[in-house]
């Protein structure tokens, strides 16, 4: 995980790759509510997702506060433009004060801040997207709940046109979700869906792995997948943890050339980041294509 989730990982009090676990297997449902009463003037997100549906859909004077992290540029797709938008730390006095007439939460949400809010707002739970057809589904979910159906149609447009022009590749190289501590991503997540649409063959797939394993060193280096994605934000020596990812034998299995960058914000979560994703991880598969082996 880069320095983002790890902060994510404080601020909701879980530790190693429990958080990520959490993210990626217990998000439950795309998202579920009660049918929307008028639009809302008055959104608070709990839900560092829903912080960029919200930017992306809503009104600026519709959004009363975004999560902490709409501003970090780590985990936020919409980090610049999330400067001109309140902030709340998610305490339930704090959000009760905001008055607000639509919490967007997530399943994995604080259960006492939730027991403290259930009954005084009207809440809008919305799970981790993992596929472009999911974020395709939540954009819809999300723009009727708010009032702005028609501006979710167009994000919908804009957003599979931009996917259908980049998407649809051949097979071409395998690749394996590289992250600290030995973790590769693995199916029914994001970043597989990702993969896939970029036309590069999930290792983790061949490895019968699950949507988060932990594979050893070793493994990768027998396995020598064509490309490692790091979608770390920050140096990978700094701790123990992500010492594997310069390992010198891993180097020599895929050197640096064939690595494919992507930064966290664009994959933490599904969303109007899909597309910028998608484009940026095939353009980085074709220039290391073409670096010598």
């Amino acid at each position: 995980m880069g320095s983002g989730l790890r902060r994510l990982r404080r601020a909701v009090g879980l530790r190693g790759p429990a958080l990520a676990v959490l993210l990626l297997c217990l998000a439950g449902p795309i998202g579920s509510a009660a049918a929307p009463v008028g639009r809302p003037h008055r959104i608070v997100s709990l839900n560092t997702c829903a912080d960029q549906y919200l930017i992306a859909l809503a009104d600026k004077d519709q959004v009363a506060a975004l999560t902490q992290f709409a501003r970090d540029p780590g985990m936020s797709f919409y980090s610049d433009r999330a400067k001109a938008y309140p902030i709340t730390q998610g305490q339930a006095e704090a959000v009760l004060a905001l008055r607000p007439d639509l919490v967007i939460a997530s399943p994995y949400q604080d259960a006492s801040l939730a027991a403290m809010l259930t009954g005084r707002v009207r809440f809008l739970d919305i799970g981790a997207a993992e596929s472009f057809d999911e974020v395709v589904s939540q954009t819809r979910l999300i723009a009727d709940a708010i009032g702005q159906h028609q501006r979710g149609e167009a994000l919908v447009r804009s957003m599979q046109a931009r996917v259908a022009a980049a998407g649809g590749r051949p097979l071409g190289g395998v690749a394996a979700h590289y992250q600290r501590g030995g973790y590769i991503t693995g199916p029914g997540t994001l970043m597989d869906d990702l993969m896939g649409r970029a036309g590069l063959v999930n290792l983790a797939r061949r490895l019968n792995g699950g949507a988060l394993g932990q594979v050893s060193l070793e493994q990768i280096i027998y396995d020598r997948p064509d490309f490692l994605i790091f979608t770390e934000g920050e140096s990978p020596t700094q701790d123990e943890g992500s010492l594997s990812l310069e390992h010198p034998a891993l180097n020599v299995a895929v050197p640096p050339a064939r690595r494919l960058h992507i930064p966290a914000a664009l994959t933490i979560c599904g969303g109007p980041s899909y597309p910028a994703a998608l484009e940026l991880l095939q353009a980085e598969a074709d220039r290391a294509r073409a670096a010598p082996r």
